[in-house]
């Protein structure tokens, strides 16, 4: 064979990752094998190759080995039946668990944290999205940073090997702190761009909603069902989609509201998370009214859902008025594939399927129905020259208009501020009229 017919693959190979937990009982409903499992989709979506697994029942976490020091120990014979790389425990780890692992074991070790941390770093599409993955993982680094000097001072200490090592870590830390306020203070122009956007919208009375739910559920699917394009990004992965995407969907009318699609959530969300996304997550508690994504199909959807409610608890948004699609519908049989068969309704819940379009024009109408409860009544009459404010009521009310002859009579349900408009402006129109006899 000739140098000339020769590649060369520059594709990093494929980790070969091991998966560990700890079960203390403290989460019913959600064991330590089913969280294991969550766990190795993850880490195949990041990329590595899942070759074994270990989890034990204990009171408490080893505060040194995370697992008990008998059961850590067995990971040698582990690492030697299936030579794992990598290392992933299912909670989050402290520094001195990491360490002792990686030096037990001689291979790189990570949370589920680190984890998610490492999806969010390869999924995130736009600047915005890159800013608040960047500073997340430096705050998660920041207190991990000391097991990346250990070589300094493996010697055991003396002359010689105090000062460089600390030196050094402290440079880097001060480099990380400097790092992490620049990028706090560009996160704040982000959120200051998304309030001024958000005002914008206010000024145009365009009702808001927002879809929440856990990560996989099909947001993006449904943004994309919901608009009749491809909207956002969709795919069968978690954390496809990390960028908010804002679209405006019809429902019916001459109504339209625009719905925003957010990154979902999952089972033990690392906190620098939530609060390096809060920016982009504020458009959820700015939202009129929630939409939850529900996999239906899934066994653990309840679960799933005190995930989502317990992060929007920390959002306050909590108690933000919701409709809840069951989607994924056409997994539970064929007379949920028809996407002309009529979808049940129950309160709030509508059952659905971003896939097959079953269920869409319900859930439409469940959306208007909700924010029309959020409005208010009006009957007031208006001159023919509020022809602009008349446009806005067609297009963001639920009204019915009678053309007279000298004026318009509007009556029906809008928003609160639209309905101020209103009657400020038929009380313009009435002292002109007392004015002019």
């Amino acid at each position: 064979m000739s140098s000339r017919d020769r590649t060369i693959d520059l594709a990093p190979p494929e980790e070969k990752a091991f998966l560990i937990a700890v079960d203390e009982g403290k989460d019913p409903g959600w064991s330590a094998e089913e969280s294991l499992a969550e766990l190795a989709s993850l880490a195949v979506t990041a990329g590595a190759e899942v070759v074994g697994a270990e989890w034990q029942n204990r009171r408490h976490i080893d505060p040194n080995w995370y697992l008990g020091k008998g059961k850590a120990a067995e990971l040698e014979q582990a690492r030697a039946e299936t030579g794992f790389t990598l290392l992933i425990a299912d909670d989050e780890l402290s520094p001195s668990q990491q360490r002792a692992l990686e030096e037990l074991l001689g291979v790189k070790v990570l949370d589920r944290s680190g984890l998610i941390l490492d999806i969010f770093a390869q999924h995130a599409r736009t600047h915005e999205g890159r800013l608040q993955v960047e500073l997340a993982q430096l705050e998660y680094q920041l207190p991990r940073l000391t097991r990346m000097w250990t070589h300094l001072s493996r010697t055991g200490g003396g002359i010689g090997t105090r000062g460089p090592g600390e030196s050094q870590l402290e440079t880097d830390r001060r480099l990380i702190r400097a790092r992490i306020a620049k990028l706090k203070e560009r996160v704040d122009d982000v959120r200051r761009s998304r309030e001024v956007t958000a005002r914008a919208r206010d000024r145009r009375l365009t009702s808001t909603v927002a879809i929440v739910g856990y990560t996989n559920a099909g947001k993006s699917s449904l943004l994309n069902a919901l608009c009749g394009t491809e909207a956002a990004h969709a795919e069968d992965k978690l954390f496809a989609t990390l960028d908010p995407t804002s679209r405006t969907v019809r429902l019916g009318d001459g109504q339209s509201v625009i719905v925003t699609d957010t990154v979902g959530f999952i089972h033990k969300l690392p906190h620098q998370l939530v609060d390096a996304f809060r920016a982009t997550l504020e458009e959820v508690a700015r939202a009129d009214l929630l939409l939850e994504v529900v996999d239906v199909a899934d066994r653990h959807r309840e679960e799933h859902r005190k995930t989502v409610q317990s992060v929007l608890d920390e959002l306050g948004a909590g108690d933000k008025p919701r409709v809840v699609a069951w989607n994924k519908s056409d997994l539970l049989g064929s007379a949920t594939a028809d996407p002309d068969a009529v979808a049940p309704v129950i309160g709030d819940s509508v059952l659905v399927s971003a896939r097959t379009g079953f269920g869409l024009d319900a859930l439409r109408a469940r959306i208007a129905t909700e924010l029309a409860d959020l409005w208010e009544e009006v009957d007031v009459t208006l001159p023919y020259r509020e022809g602009e404010l008349l446009s806005r009521v067609r297009e963001r009310g639920t009204v019915e208009i009678d053309y007279r002859p000298d004026e318009v009579r509007v009556s029906g349900r809008v928003a609160p501020a639209l309905a101020g408009e209103l009657r400020a402006a038929a009380e313009r129109a009435r002292t002109v009229d007392a004015g002019s006899r």
